[in-house]
């Protein structure tokens, strides 16, 4: 197992790498033969040629008994060609003392240029790789893979040659620009509370879980009782308070998780999109954002798209049915339909106002004039594009607002086509050609009982544009009542037995008449 160890603090230096000085004179001997005591009194105690030669000593150290290894320059390639042993060496060493992992602690350790990719990618080619793991594929003295002919002061020059250009080019860069801590104020992220520096919040999900483990320890040797071999209670119940813990970890690194995939950490963009969608819109995508969690990135937006577009055709489908519930049957009357809608409820606000009988004594803002709704996309791709609608709604942005027929509070309209419709005869009923609304298209599939009326009968509802089930309705109690009088009914009865337009009871009147239905009074 692998120990890892805290990075003493020291002075920085000019170059990275480990640096030995003797402990007699200081004199640096991190190039040059050094004498090791290797005594278990002595840690790492080093001293150059001329002081061991003299028999100098300071400390524990005694040279006279203490025993000792002569550490030469291993600057040769063992396992890679750019790579000597000393390197190697100390790339074990900074493993061992940071952790693997930490490669810009271990290429800091090692020096001589090396950078913290450069140690990474060797360290897995040459140990992680190799068919002998975890020994290099080197690892057998016999066996050096032509490595040791290369002449050691060719590997110095080169490894010169290295560390030179490296100075070079760190001499040359410029120093990077000054920037701004990564803390938790509004500055530094548009979330706050957010800490970017440290990936995390200041409240977290569940964030007084570490108070159940903070004053928890765990002694070197507890948990297995000597006598009976088995876990003690009381280790048993830290162990699960730990795994709980771990838990809650577990949950939080998940939120984090679907907020840094989904992108809920750039709030000023999310709500420059959300400005752009209606309320419907920004309701619907709210419910539907803890299913976020569920799904990646790429399948929520497919998501979120396939809701909205079933809003939309839901909103399409409302619409179009209160349009053929009053009697439109094109795109463009629909339009109009909505323009009237608006201007009669403008309209109606101003006569209740006019209507307040303290309206002369108080002062009343005039009302701000309600724009006309906009219409779902979908039934805007088939209005003429001439229409106001249709240009409000983006689709013709160029044109220009035509005058078209003015229309009173209630929706009449008053072009010449609406006062003056032109009628004519054709069979037992009067016809009506013209006008500001056209016949109604009966067909079996949106009129199902329309088999049961004539073709004179099916002519008269198309166009007084009546289904023929409320037809039916009406015929019944027209003829009911006509046998109670001796099969005579006048029009003014026939208008008091049915509660509908006066106009159509007449005409269906007319229609019975001259059918011989009933006898004209």
């Amino acid at each position: 197992m692998t120990v890892i160890k805290k990075k003493a603090a020291n002075t920085p230096r000019a170059e990275p790498g480990v640096r030995y000085h003797c402990d007699i004179c200081s004199v640096e001997i991190t190039a040059t033969v050094r004498i090791r005591c290797a005594h278990p009194a002595c840690t790492e105690y080093d001293l150059c040629v001329p002081c061991f030669t003299s028999g100098a000593q300071s400390g524990n150290h005694n040279c006279a008994t203490h025993p000792y290894h002569v550490i030469e320059q291993h600057s040769v390639p063992i396992f890679d060609p750019d790579w000597g042993a000393d390197e190697e060496l100390l790339l074990l060493e900074g493993a061992e003392i940071y952790g693997l992992g930490s490669w810009a602690d271990i290429a800091d350790h090692i020096g001589g240029g090396r950078d913290k990719e450069e140690v990474k990618q060797h360290y897995i080619d040459v140990y992680v790789n190799s068919s002998k793991f975890p020994l290099p594929e080197l690892s057998d003295p016999n066996d050096m893979g032509g490595l040791d002919k290369i002449p050691k002061d060719e590997f110095q020059a080169k490894k010169k040659k290295r560390i030179e250009s490296k100075k070079a080019t760190v001499n040359a860069s410029p120093l990077p620009p000054k920037q701004k801590p990564t803390t938790s104020g509004p500055s530094c992220h548009e979330v706050q509370g957010y800490m970017p520096g440290r990936l995390e919040f200041e409240s977290e999900f569940d964030n007084d879980g570490e108070h159940a483990v903070a004053a928890m320890y765990f002694e070197p040797g507890d948990g297995i009782n000597p006598v009976t071999g088995q876990l003690e209670p009381e280790t048993d119940l830290k162990v699960t308070v730990m795994d709980i813990y771990n838990s809650k970890l577990t949950q939080r690194a998940l939120r984090k998780r679907v907020m840094f995939e989904h992108g809920l950490l750039e709030y000023r963009k999310n709500q420059a999109i959300d400005k752009k969608r209606s309320k419907d819109e920004r309701d619907l995508l709210n419910k539907s954002k803890p299913f976020a969690r569920l799904m990646n990135k790429r399948d929520y937006e497919e998501f979120s798209e396939g809701l909205v577009r079933e809003l939309m055709l839901r909103q399409a489908v409302s619409q179009l049915q209160e349009w053929r519930k009053n009697g439109i049957v094109s795109f463009e009357g629909g339009a109009n339909y909505e323009m009237e809608k608006v201007q009669r409820s403008n309209t109606l606000k101003n006569a209740l106002g006019n209507i307040d009988r303290l309206s002369h004594r108080y002062s009343k803002a005039t009302p701000p004039v309600e724009p006309p709704p906009p219409l779902n996309p979908l039934i805007t791709a088939s209005i003429d594009p001439s229409h106001p609608l249709a240009i409000a709604a983006g689709k013709n942005p160029g044109s220009s607002l035509s005058p078209g027929p003015t229309s009173n509070p209630f929706g009449s309209s008053t072009s010449p086509a609406a006062s003056s419709p032109v009628t004519q005869k054709k069979g037992p009923v009067s016809m009506v050609v013209g006008g500001p609304w056209q016949p109604l298209p009966l067909t079996p599939e949106n009129a199902s009982d329309l088999h049961l009326l004539t073709s004179a009968e099916q002519q008269l509802c198309i166009n007084l544009r009546m289904k023929p089930k409320p037809y039916l309705a009406v015929k019944e109690q027209l003829l009911k009542e006509a046998l109670k009088q001796g099969g005579v009914l006048k029009k003014k009865t026939a208008r008091e037995i049915c509660s509908i337009d006066v106009n159509k009871i007449s005409r269906i009147h007319d229609f019975f008449v001259a059918s011989g239905w009933i006898a004209k009074p």
